[in-house]
């Protein structure tokens, strides 16, 4: 059980003001890990750094010089940053016929596109100083099966899954793993106007077996599992947190 532990590492955690990233960092911050958390909300950023004694990290996570930055500051710090937690994420929920090419763009540009850059600038250090290093995506149910109203962020998450074994694929050699999490409709800030819906949360929850939606606490043990020496021959698989939901 000792692998289970994170002391010693340096863990970014993208979008950990609230939810799911919040309970993440928690999580592993329990574990022993040092967390740096980002928010693209300056004032959030702030309270991130103080909570867990790291610095304030303001990023916008859908263009890629702010990533930049981020990585030229993490970078300062000696040791710097070995493990990353790409939780940060848009959802427009919207019929598909109804939704336009900036919408679109926005939920693709922070969830992909920003996920794949902070990914490689990071990757591209540890390459650079021969370090180990982990990575997790969190992906989504909507990227494995169909969910109404989800096409950009479905498609947007189905992307990532694909990107994750990609990744893993190429920088295995240099000893970088890169795994994901899927989880199912989580009890958050992002899933409350969905799961407000009296009728479209019946439905929901009735195609999960388990018979239950998750909490943001559902999902810790999973990331820290794969960020861990624990999982250190896993690479380039995404593990759903879905209660069943995708057994059919």
């Amino acid at each position: 059980m000792v692998n289970f532990r994170l002391d010693g590492h340096r863990v970014l955690v993208t979008g950990a003001g609230r939810g799911l990233g919040r309970a993440i960092a928690d999580g592993l911050a329990e574990l022993g890990a040092t967390v740096y958390g980002t928010s693209r909300d300056a004032a959030t950023a702030q309270q991130i750094g103080k909570r867990y004694g790291t610095p304030s990290l303001s990023v916008d996570m859908s263009e890629p010089d702010s990533i930049l930055e981020l990585v030229d500051k993490l970078q300062s710090h000696n040791p710097g940053i070995d493990m990353l937690v790409n939780n940060a994420g848009v959802n427009i929920p919207r019929p598909a016929i109804e939704v336009s090419s900036q919408e679109w763009d926005t939920v693709f540009d922070t969830n992909l596109k920003g996920t794949f850059f902070l990914s490689t600038a990071l990757a591209k250090s540890w390459m650079e100083t021969s370090s180990v290093g982990s990575i997790v995506n969190i992906t989504s149910q909507a990227g494995i099966v169909g969910i109404e109203e989800r096409a950009a962020y479905g498609a947007s998450k189905a992307g990532l899954i694909h990107l994750t074994k990609i990744l893993a694929l190429e920088w295995a050699p240099n000893r970088i793993r890169v795994n994901a999490v899927a989880p199912t409709f989580i009890r958050t800030e992002m899933t409350e106007s969905t799961l407000s819906r009296p009728e479209w949360a019946v439905e929901l929850l009735s195609r999960i077996p388990i018979g239950r939606f998750g909490e943001p606490e559902d999902v810790v043990g999973a990331v820290a599992f794969l960020l861990s020496e624990a999982a250190s021959l896993i690479t380039g698989h995404n593990i759903t947190i879905d209660g069943g939901y995708t057994i059919r």
